[in-house]
């Protein structure tokens, strides 16, 4: 089975960022484990510490092996193999803790002889939030007898705090991914939604050619008859049937070459076009199909040049000079101004048509959009004009913008790179 292009970067891009997830996950479970390694090494010292502190002003000096021991985790003995009193033995904790920087809740218990077993001394809150757990049993050592136990109940729980950045920046590799695969979901319904609707043009326009042609034949063939050309009425109506005829299958081939450069790119014969020569053929061709309309061309320059593909070029200012007619309610004025700049050349459109309002302005470029009104309902279309001129702009790497007021008139700005 064939994999093409787009499936293949949605594969590679799932695959990249499970893969870092899973190493964020990594060098999270990595981190942890140092944190937990260096709290003990703190505890350790200060523990230590502790013990030599319990042994100033006495006789007895500290046992030659070390006299920490760690249980399990959060559990460690000391022997200090010395009496001590447990407000002092607290006070030391304490203080050390806070010394080496260790601000998570700890309880203490102590060996008595008397009773041969370990005194629960007390469970030591670092801040006034703190939650006092239950006190635990304290499991006795055989071998010693002086000694004390610290356990430290929310170890886990501090650990995971001083690792408050990895897990958010975890969290937040998830959430990129969740948005991503709703994201190719999304592109990919996009995509299978698009080419349900090319394939329905495609044989909806092909349907629609044939009867037209056998009406454009059966026309043609009726209006060069003798007696419809003897009936001016019947010889009008033929003539409106193929002029309506003919504006039908241009709107069709307009539909399927819609439709065809949207599924493969469109090839650009791209040479240096007289723009003044351009403005002129079209504007003569729209002011014979409407004598009404007033067209006014301002160019200091006549023998400017632009680099693209004339046909397409000719058929945006065809198309953009069309709109400003047909969308017009009073005489039709046009007005095209040409200016050069530094490095592009500037084309402005501008008529005194019924305008666009600010919440549609936005839409005029896209496929099949027709603003909704009295005169969109009476202009025949099917809103393919400007999603046709923006893409040919968008070929060309040249940028149209419009700006327009309702009731004001619209102007359309075409800028256009020097070659």
């Amino acid at each position: 089975m064939k994999i093409n292009r787009l499936n293949s970067i949605i594969i590679l891009g799932l695959i990249a960022i499970v893969g870092i997830i899973i190493a964020q996950l990594l060098w999270t479970k990595e981190a942890f484990n140092l944190e937990e390694k260096k709290f003990t090494q703190k505890v350790h010292i200060a523990l230590l510490e502790v013990a030599k502190k319990l042994y100033e002003g006495k006789n007895h000096e500290l046992p030659a092996n070390s006299p920490i021991n760690k249980v399990s985790n959060d559990y460690y003995i000391v022997n200090v193999d010395n009496d001590f009193e447990p407000e002092i033995l607290e006070y030391y904790l304490k203080t050390v803790f806070k010394k080496f920087n260790i601000t998570t809740d700890f309880e203490y218990a102590m060996y008595n002889c008397e009773s041969d077993e370990m005194v629960y001394g007390n469970y030591v809150a670092i801040s006034d939030t703190s939650k006092k757990e239950n006190s635990v049993y304290f499991p006795k050592h055989k071998n010693l007898v002086y000694y004390f136990a610290v356990r430290f109940p929310n170890e886990t729980s501090y650990l995971f705090s001083s690792l408050k950045f990895w897990f958010i920046l975890s969290f937040a590799l998830i959430v990129i991914l969740i948005v991503y695969v709703y994201s190719i979901f999304t592109l990919l319904q996009q995509k299978k939604y698009s080419e349900l609707q090319r394939d329905f043009i495609n044989n909806m326009t092909h349907e629609f050619k044939t009867p037209l042609s056998s009406i454009l034949i059966a026309s043609n063939y009726l209006s060069k008859q003798e007696p419809i050309q003897k009936d001016p009425k019947l010889d009008k109506y033929a003539a409106i049937i193929i002029e309506q005829s003919k504006k039908l299958n241009h709107h069709i081939e307009k539909i399927l070459n819609i439709a065809k450069s949207d599924d493969t790119a469109l090839k650009l014969q791209k040479n240096d076009i007289l723009l003044a020569t351009v403005l002129q053929d079209v504007t003569e061709n729209i002011q014979l199909r409407y004598p009404e309309a007033h067209i006014t061309v301002t160019n200091p320059d006549e023998s400017l040049q632009i680099y693209g593909d004339e046909f397409h070029f000719t058929n945006i200012v065809y198309n953009l000079i069309d709109n400003a007619v047909k969308y017009c309610e009073i005489a039709p004025e046009i007005h095209i101004t040409v200016s050069r700049e530094a490095h592009r050349v500037r084309l402005v459109f501008t008529d005194n048509g019924i305008g666009i309002s600010q919440k549609n302005i936005s839409f005029i470029f896209d496929k099949f959009y027709r603003i909704p009104g009295t005169k969109s309902n009476e202009v025949t279309g099917f809103g393919l004009g400007l999603y046709y001129v923006h893409k040919i702009c968008k070929l060309h790497n040249w940028k149209i913008t419009a700006k327009s007021h309702l009731g004001k008139g619209t102007t359309i700005t075409l800028l256009i790179p020097k070659k």
